[in-house]
């Protein structure tokens, strides 16, 4: 489904960095659109889509080996502003007569930033600032037409802009936490330089989406893939405001679901949001195509091959359903491959991306393809979602069957469905929810010795994972309280039969991912 952009956005070029979906959030916090493109975008079909500015993000490698990626040097000709942040900066000097070499000590961590000049990039902020360094090279030598607006005690170059063109350049990291005025340079950029106003709105999306929808679906029935999460519920609502009874919600019970998960789906969509609902049994077929699979991506890909033969099968049901909305996310998409097939890595197929067969058979309608966890929230209270449902902890695609690590059958599955209610009833009884972003169960591929009633056991090992993050991209491991832990761990061992081990897993994302698989 194409999606429409506003007349005010940002294009992001992504070289690679840990940080470009950071860069997209911030600029969406301050209400002005935004999306990361392929590095090597052309400068002509960046100036047909008319952006307010470009922004260059940072990346790994160094301007200067062979291969590093570039983007074309014609788009700083195209008369939008550019702003490069650290590896963008130091390409955008290098376009631009400057030159780029290792620094004689790499920087990482903070650094106090002296403004030497006072420029709009800085307009309303102290004469010194504490930012975020990360770099291994650094700018050393720019042409006339520069000047120089910041340094550091180590990098003498550290804010810079181009007199006859509007390319600014900081070497250090305005969109991260650990740089506390980075927004303020940010907010500059975009306003006072590129002359957004912050026109975009989480209403402004809805009407979007809901015209995009309409425009898509123009002769036929919707199939709406729900899973009983805030994505897909927020996706079934917009195309229910978008097309109404020419939607077809259809969940399939897979056998991979929370305890009483099927019931809680029902419940709302039908209920609450007077959506039509098809309800599908189908763990047999899921759990015998998992059979003996243990690695991780071939049971993401056979749940999503599944997923799609199922909706099919549906659909020939209903002679007039041609188009399949998901509730595909923007951090499904960036983790599912290379951001718009730039040079970030792949982290892990999503079923609804990654997964999806060559042939679809449908005309794919994904309304929050570009949207972030939190902004599906928003939308979802604009549609009149009930708070519950909004506020549900994130649930992956292919359900237990990834946290079940290592083969999948009914009776793991069955220990980990217990295991994983303790944890909710746990964290929700004390009213520890709203402080993380997950909390569930993980049910290990070991076995481990244990001693219950006098007697040896050889049994089950269930890791507990609980995060707190803001949307997804970056989490760290939540510090529960004692007396959490060793409530979730005695009623475990002694609720579950088949566990007599738990762990606390305290690993945080990046280097980790949130979940196991």
């Amino acid at each position: 489904m194409p999606i429409t952009r506003p007349d005010e956005w940002i294009a992001i070029l992504d070289f690679g960095s840990q940080y470009s979906q950071l860069i997209a959030r911030r600029v969406r916090e301050l209400k002005v659109y935004c999306e990361i493109l392929r590095n090597d975008t052309p400068a002509s079909a960046l100036g047909a889509s008319r952006p307010r500015g470009i922004i260059l993000s940072g990346g790994p490698a160094s301007v200067y080996a062979p291969g590093a990626p570039r983007c074309d040097p014609a788009l700083f000709r195209i008369g939008c502003p550019v702003l490069g942040i650290c590896y963008g900066m130091q390409l955008g000097a290098d376009c631009l007569g400057g030159s780029v070499t290792p620094a004689a000590a790499r920087e990482y961590g903070h650094a106090e930033l002296s403004i030497l000049k006072h420029d709009p990039l800085f307009s309303g902020l102290p004469p010194t600032l504490k930012v975020w360094m990360s770099h291994g090279d650094r700018v050393t030598g720019l042409g006339s037409d520069f000047e120089i607006l910041a340094r550091t005690a180590n990098c003498p170059l550290a804010a810079v802009r181009h007199t006859g063109i509007p390319f600014y350049g900081v070497q250090f990291h305005p969109e991260v936490v650990h740089t506390p005025q980075g927004r303020d340079i940010l907010l500059n950029f975009l306003f006072h330089i590129c002359g957004c106003r912050g026109l975009w709105s989480i209403r402004s999306f809805i009407d979007q989406a809901v015209e995009d929808i309409r425009a898509t679906a123009t002769n036929g029935g919707i199939l709406c893939a729900v899973s009983g999460g805030v994505d897909s519920t927020v996706t079934a609502a917009l195309c229910a405001r978008a097309v109404g009874n020419r939607l077809l919600a259809v969940f399939v019970d897979n056998g991979l679901l929370r305890r009483d998960e099927p019931e809680t789906v029902e419940r709302v969509l039908r209920d609450a949001l007077g959506i039509r609902l098809v309800v599908l049994r189908s763990e047999d077929r899921f759990l015998t195509s998992l059979r003996d699979v243990t690695d991780p991506e071939v049971k993401r890909k056979r749940i999503g091959h599944d997923f799609i033969a199922v909706f099919r099968e549906e659909a020939a049901r209903h002679e007039d359903l041609r188009y399949l909305a998901q509730g595909t996310l923007y951090p499904d998409v960036i983790e599912s491959h290379s951001p718009f097939q730039g040079p970030s890595a792949t982290i892990k197929s999503h079923h609804n991306v990654g997964g999806l067969p060559a042939e679809l058979g449908f005309t794919l309608i994904e309304p929050l393809r570009y949207c972030f966890k939190d902004e599906v929230r928003e939308i979802g209270r604009e549609l009149g979602v009930p708070p519950a449902m909004i506020h549900r902890q994130p649930f992956p695609g292919p359900g237990l069957a990834v946290r079940v690590v290592g083969a999948v059958t009914r009776d793991r599955l069955d220990l980990l469905r217990a295991a994983d209610a303790i944890v909710i009833d746990e964290i929700e009884r004390r009213g520890l929810q709203d402080r993380l972003w997950q909390y569930f169960a993980v049910l290990l591929p070991v076995q481990s010795v244990g001693v219950m009633g006098d007697e040896r056991t050889y049994e089950n090992v269930v890791a507990i994972r609980a995060v707190e993050s803001q949307d997804g991209m970056t989490a760290d491991w939540a510090r529960l309280p004692d007396e959490v832990l060793a409530a979730l761990s005695n009623r475990i061992i002694n609720e579950v039969r088949g566990i007599n081990r738990v762990v606390y897993d305290i690993s945080s994302k990046p280097p980790s991912t949130i979940e196991w698989e």
